[in-house]
């Protein structure tokens, strides 16, 4: 009996006596077993569903937002909806196909482009005129953001981005974020004029005024001025000196915010923005930098990231928002047989005679 009381439940029981112990033993051990405590593993960040469809490509956030709306969408398993926080954890599908998102922070890119005259910035136009967003280079992901917009006559600096949230810094009228341009009129403004224009004047979409304007030349009829101001209404700066009848021939945009335009981006070129030049557009935002260190580029990567390059024109992506609806095939559903018209006669190769050295031909004519 003394050595029932040091029984072990790994010893196998050679009686009937002993076998009944020994099953007492093994329940009364899984009753008194602790219960696995549940995962106390962070999930991570968690994000808004459809920003992050939209960060990684597949349209507007607007866009992104009608998609979700119609129930494309799924996250394990469920429908979604509109406002939904997700997290790395998450599946989420679209049309029944799993897609991958990225939930970690990374810096964002900035391009800046000198656009010429004759370019439209839109990537959807009737007419079929020539876009500035189809000369952008490609992204493996996220998409081009142009923040504000120049319209057909007007060139100069125009800045894209993969950041929403700088893109919305940049163009709310909230911030007040300065834009410069240079105009060039014909005739000259009168000094009554100057100070109307920084007055205020009244215009059909309400009243509009320069922050500050300068004369800056010019010859003949042509004069030249450097005008600033703090808002983006459509062909504000024109309707302006149309107000005093005057008609702007070109105009510029030089600067936006802390970003102005690179002598050395001639017209038509494009030129990508540093790591280290993103980082302090981010800290001027008041935005937050994504954590670690930089990416490390070869020399081959620092010459090419500071170098001015020509676009070229290619072809955009559509947004998954246009794409037709894929209907989930049936697996148990049996497959329908092709017509003999589409099925490919089955050619089988002729096997290829070759000829074996050191038989026993070769070895009669060695005269052996």
């Amino acid at each position: 009996m003394a050595r029932d009381k040091h029984f072990s439940p790994s010893d196998r029981p050679s009686t009937p006596h002993r076998r009944a112990r020994h099953n007492d033993h093994a329940y009364a051990q899984d009753d008194y077993r602790p219960a696995k405590k549940p995962s106390t593993k962070p999930k991570g960040p968690s994000f808004r569903l459809h920003k992050l469809l939209a960060e990684a490509g597949y349209g507007s956030r607007r866009d992104m937002e009608k998609l979700v709306q119609s129930g494309r969408v799924t996250v394990n398993g469920e429908v979604a909806h509109q406002g939904l926080q997700v997290n790395a954890e998450d599946r989420i599908k679209v049309d029944g196909r799993a897609i991958r998102l990225n939930f970690e922070q990374e810096l964002p890119q900035v391009l800046l482009y000198h656009k010429p005259e004759g370019e439209i910035v839109s990537q959807d136009d009737p007419e079929g005129r020539v876009s500035v967003f189809d000369k952008l280079p490609k992204l493996r992901k996220g998409k081009w953001i142009s923040i504000g917009r120049l319209d057909i006559n007007t060139s100069g600096l125009l800045i894209f981005t993969t950041s929403g949230a700088l893109a919305n810094y940049f163009m709310h009228p909230r911030y007040e974020v300065e834009r410069e341009y240079a105009v060039r009129i014909f005739g000259e403004l009168t000094e009554t004029q100057l100070s109307q224009l920084t007055e205020g004047i009244e215009l059909d979409d309400g009243p509009a005024a320069f922050d500050r304007i300068y004369k800056q030349g010019g010859e003949g009829a042509n004069n030249w001025y450097q005008v600033m101001l703090k808002e983006g209404r459509n062909r504000e700066v024109r309707r302006l000196f149309e107000a005093f009848d005057l008609q702007v021939s070109r105009l510029m945009r030089v600067r936006f915010g802390p970003v102005s335009l690179p002598s050395r981006v001639r017209r038509g070129k494009m030129l990508k923005m540093e790591q280290k030049e993103v980082v302090k557009l981010l800290e001027w935002a008041g935005m937050a930098v994504p954590h670690g260190p930089l990416k490390q580029m070869s020399p081959r990567e620092k010459l090419k990231a500071t170098s001015v390059f020509s676009p070229k024109v290619r072809k955009q992506r559509k947004s998954i928002l246009d794409r037709e609806p894929v209907e989930q095939a049936d697996p148990y559903a049996k497959r329908k047989p092709k017509p003999k018209s589409q099925v490919k006669p089955n050619k089988r190769k002729r096997p290829i005679k070759r000829r074996i050295h050191g038989g026993e031909d070769d070895v009669k004519r060695s005269g052996n």
